[in-house]
Formats: structure tokens, C-alpha cells, sequence
């Protein structure tokens, strides 16, 4: 009987280890969901982008279609996607930002396994570890909008190419690589920037034409569902007219982050015909960016979010070089080796920790919708009007409805529900003029003055210049990027 046992033990112990591989995203994934509930509420604080996606969310699915019609029709699937799971969740931070949480975890698997697969199995974990600690990842792990949900899906959409490039892909792969591509642009078109990456790593590894020519289709077919969108959008490039021309010190950012991509890739020892960590992670890492930059010579774009993806790429080649390291140190320090990634992870979360817990405060992003609305929740009275500098600012009453409970904007023509816009529609400034001599009391939401940009068009110019020439300032409160100030009519004389 002994003499049975024994070979079937040692027969089943190689697929003990291969189970044991296949499962070790679990440790990056849980990892990375760990890192993301961390703080996640950030105080119970929500900043301006969030706040879109937070008034936009609670609106019904016909307003918005309505409001896609007029103004950020790129964000459009995810709106609708947040719009069912306020529904089914409720508005709050929680169901705000998890759902960034749980993209990132995806994305973390994705490395890990790319990384297991082209570099080694120490690689792998080293890669997903990695992933969570980079800072511009930690702080849209957190952050209600939908970057975290277009990096999982480039994750996965290259380990569908891996796949193929490994001559194990099949039409379903194929299939499934053109939906999740064409899904991430529907999420926010300028992600199909992640194809000219992969084309570059099909060129490094002179894949076959059979190969080009499926990825060729597949990657047309996502190109031509997000172009209707790509169409649509172009006629409300107005949203990103606020994003300042390429400079000098912009470039640096990238540049360091290509440069250690590219020491990562030398350990790699990268060579062509062989699909490599870096054959695979340098592109990820550096071609979006180069292009995104590109672009923005001509017309600005460059915003690391919307390249926020080639952070995969990065990932990977500190994970490649991690594993060269416990490759290199196995025969001779076997224990030092097997210790090698816990502790640069853990050195990597002592010293990134001051950034960290940064990234998790409200002083994190430019201002806080909810803190001002609990002030003027506070110092509102009975019969007040509200103004709002810029326009933009109502979205501290679209997010606190009740904290404005009672006061009557009375700059607002068109709501933003009815007008199909995120801000609402004001009326005409001698109406706004007319409107606000006839209060005694009027409550002004804009930015704090070291965030506050010079007042411009007619509408606010002539909020601003009345509130100066007719009232007197009873009560100023800034908290965390905003400011609430209540005026007084002065009495005539």
C-alpha cells in the first residue's frame, strides 16, 4: 500500500505547485482593495469632479441622456453605470468610490499574472504589490470617476494579448479583447490609446501576420464602436478648454517614470521575437504618455489620469526587476531571496507613507463640496438668496440638497436636470442685477481665496461687483478649498 501512496503524492505535487501559482494575484488583489478602503471616505469630503459624478448619478436615466446631449457625453457609460448602483446602493462615498477600489484590484490581478507569465514567478506578486503603492494609482484608487474602471480593463485587455502572443489565444479571445477594449474607450475614449502600446509590442516581437491581422480586427471593430462617441464628444471640447498648455516642468513627471520603466526593462535583457516583460511593459508604460504629449503640443490634453493605464506598465517592470533581484540572490541566499519582496514592499509603504495618508485628506484634492454645504447649512436664515461664483460652484447644492433647504438661487434660470447640464442655465445679468437688489440677506458659495481664479464673464462680474457696491460682509467661512460668505443689504442713503 506505502508503495502505492508515494508516487501518487509525488505525482500530484507539481500540480499543487501549479495551483499555488495560479492563485497568487489573490495576495495583490486583496492587497490592493486593503489599500483602498483605507480611509476611503477621506473625512466624508467630496471634491468637485467627484461631485459630477455624484449630481449626475441621482438623476434619472432619461435627464441623463438629456444632459449627455449637451455636455460630457466621454463620461457618458459611466454616469450609467454609477446611476444603477446609487440606485441600488444609495448616494454616498462607499458606493462612490468602491467601485474604483475593486477596478484597481482587477488591475492588480492582471499585472501579477502578466508578470508571472513573462517574468518569473516571484515577478508576478512583486509586480501586483507594486502596483497599489505607485502615488498617481493611490490616489484615483479612491476617487469616483472612471480612470481605476479603464485601467482594469487594459489590464485584462493585455493579458488577453499575452495570450495570443503565446499562440494560445482562440476567437473567443479575440472577441473578448475588441469588447473590452471598446468598453474602456466608451468609458473614456482617449483609453484607445492602449492600442498603439500593443502595437508596439506586437512590432518588438515580429509577430506573426496571422497574429497582426486578428488584432488588426479586433482592434478595428473596438475603434469603430467608440468612434460615434469620439464624434460626438468633439463638439463639446469647450469642458477641456481649462487645461493649461504643455510646459517644460510637465515633462518631467513622465520622464522619471519612463526612466525607471526602462532600468526595469534592461534587467528584463529585452530582445525581439521574445514576448518579455519588456517587450510588453516599457510600451504600456510609455507610449500613451509620449502620445498624449504629442497631442498636447497641438491641442492641451496632457492629464496623467487619462494615461493613468500606463501605470500597468510601470508595475510590471518593477515587479521584472524585483524577481531578477530573488533570482539572482536564490542560490546563494535562499532565505534573503524569499524575503526580498515582503520587505521592499514593505520599505516601499514606510517610505510612500507621508504621501499616503496625504492622498487620503481632503487637503488631497482642490476643495470639498460637502464642508462648505455644512456651513451654509449653518449660517442660512429664513428668506436668504444664494449666488454662486463661478456657476460651477452649484454643485455643492446639487450634492447637499438639504443643506440649502429654503434658499432661493436667484441668479438660476434653467435647473441642471431641466437644461440637460451639469451647472444649470443663469438668467441674464440685468435679471441677476435686478434679483439681488431685491434681497437683504444673500449667502455666496465660491473658492477659497488661495483657489480662487479672477472673475470672469458678465454674469459673475456682476454678482461680484454688486455684492462689493450694496452689501456689507456679515459672516466668512473658508474650509478646504471653498468659502461661504453672507452679506447684508447696506442701508441706502
Amino acid at each position: 500500500m506505502t508503495a502505492a501512496v508515494v508516487p501518487r503524492a509525488h505525482a500530484l505535487e507539481p500540480v499543487r505547485r501549479r495551483s499555488r501559482r495560479s492563485l497568487l494575484w489573490v495576495v495583490p488583489a486583496v492587497w490592493t482593495v486593503a489599500l483602498g478602503l483605507w480611509g476611503l471616505s477621506r473625512q466624508q469630503s467630496v471634491w468637485r469632479d467627484e461631485a459630477a459624478t455624484w449630481q449626475v448619478a441621482r438623476r434619472s436615466s432619461g435627464a441623463i441622456a438629456h444632459m449627455l446631449e449637451h455636455v460630457d457625453a466621454v463620461h457618458g457609460l459611466y454616469y450609467l453605470l454609477m446611476h444603477a448602483l446609487f440606485t441600488c446602493f444609495g448616494a454616498g462615498t462607499t458606493t462612490l468610490r468602491l467601485p474604483s477600489v475593486l477596478a484597481m484590484a482587477v488591475a492588480a490581478a492582471c499585472v501579477t499574472r502578466l508578470g508571472q507569465r513573462l517574468a518569473g514567478a516571484s515577478a508576478g506578486p512583486a509586480a501586483g504589490l507594486a502596483l497599489g503603492l505607485i502615488p498617481a494609482v493611490q490616489f484615483h484608487l479612491q476617487e469616483g470617476r472612471p480612470y481605476a474602471l479603464v485601467t482594469a480593463g487594459a489590464g485584462v485587455a493585455t493579458v488577453l494579448l499575452v495570450t495570443a502572443l503565446e499562440g494560445r489565444a482562440r476567437r473567443r479571445h479575440w472577441i473578448a479583447y475588441a469588447a473590452v477594449v471598446a468598453v474602456c474607450g466608451l468609458l473614456n475614449w482617449l483609453a484607445l490609446l492602449v492600442l498603439p502600446a500593443h502595437l508596439v509590442t506586437l512590432a518588438w516581437t515580429r509577430t506573426p501576420r496571422r497574429v497582426l491581422a486578428r488584432w488588426a480586427g479586433a482592434s478595428a471593430v473596438a475603434v469603430a464602436a467608440v468612434l460615434p462617441l469620439i464624434l460626438f464628444s468633439l463638439g463639446q471640447a469647450e469642458q477641456v478648454s481649462w487645461i493649461p498648455p504643455l510646459t517644460w516642468h510637465q515633462l518631467i513627471g513622465p520622464g522619471v517614470l519612463v526612466a525607471i520603466g526602462a532600468l526595469g526593462a534592461l534587467v528584463d535583457r529585452p530582445r525581439t521575437r521574445r514576448v518579455s516583460a519588456a517587450a510588453v511593459g516599457l510600451p504600456l508604460l510609455a507610449v500613451p504618455q509620449l502620445l498624449l504629449l504629442g497631442v498636447s503640443l497641438v491641442k492641451p490634453l496632457f492629464l496623467d489620469r487619462y494615461v493613468l493605464f500606463s501605470m500597468l506598465g510601470l508595475a510590471l517592470l518593477i515587479g521584472t526587476a524585483l524577481g531578477a533581484a530573488v533570482r539572482a540572490l536564490r542560490p546563494r541566499l535562499p532565505r534573503v531571496s524569499a524575503a526580498l519582496v515582503p520587505v521592499a514592499v514593505a520599505v516601499a509603504l514606510v517610505a510612500l507613507l507621508p504621501q499616503s495618508l496625504a492622498k487620503r485628506s481632503p487637503a488631497s484634492r482642490v476643495d470639498d463640496v460637502l464642508a462648505v454645504a455644512a456651513d451654509v447649512g449653518r449660517l442660512k436664515r429664513g428668506g436668504d438668496a444664494v449666488v454662486f461664483v463661478p456657476a460651477a460652484r452649484r454643485d455643492t447644492a446639487l450634492v447637499s440638497p438639504a443643506a440649502f433647504a429654503g434658499l432661493r438661487d436667484i441668479a438660476l434660470a434653467r435647473g441642471p436636470v431641466e437644461s440637460g447640464t451639469l451647472k444649470g442655465e443663469e438668467a441674464s445679468p440685468a435679471r441677476i442685477r435686478s434679483a439681488m437688489l431685491a434681497q437683504r440677506r444673500i449667502l455666496l458659495v465660491t473658492d477659497a481665496a488661495a483657489v480662487a481664479r479672477p472673475v470672469a464673464g458678465r454674469r459673475d462680474q456682476v454678482k461680484s461687483a454688486l455684492l462689493t457696491r450694496y452689501f456689507g460682509v456679515v459672516a466668512d467661512l473658508q474650509v478646504r478649498g471653498r468659502r461661504v460668505t453672507v452679506y447684508e443689504r447696506r442701508p441706502s442713503r
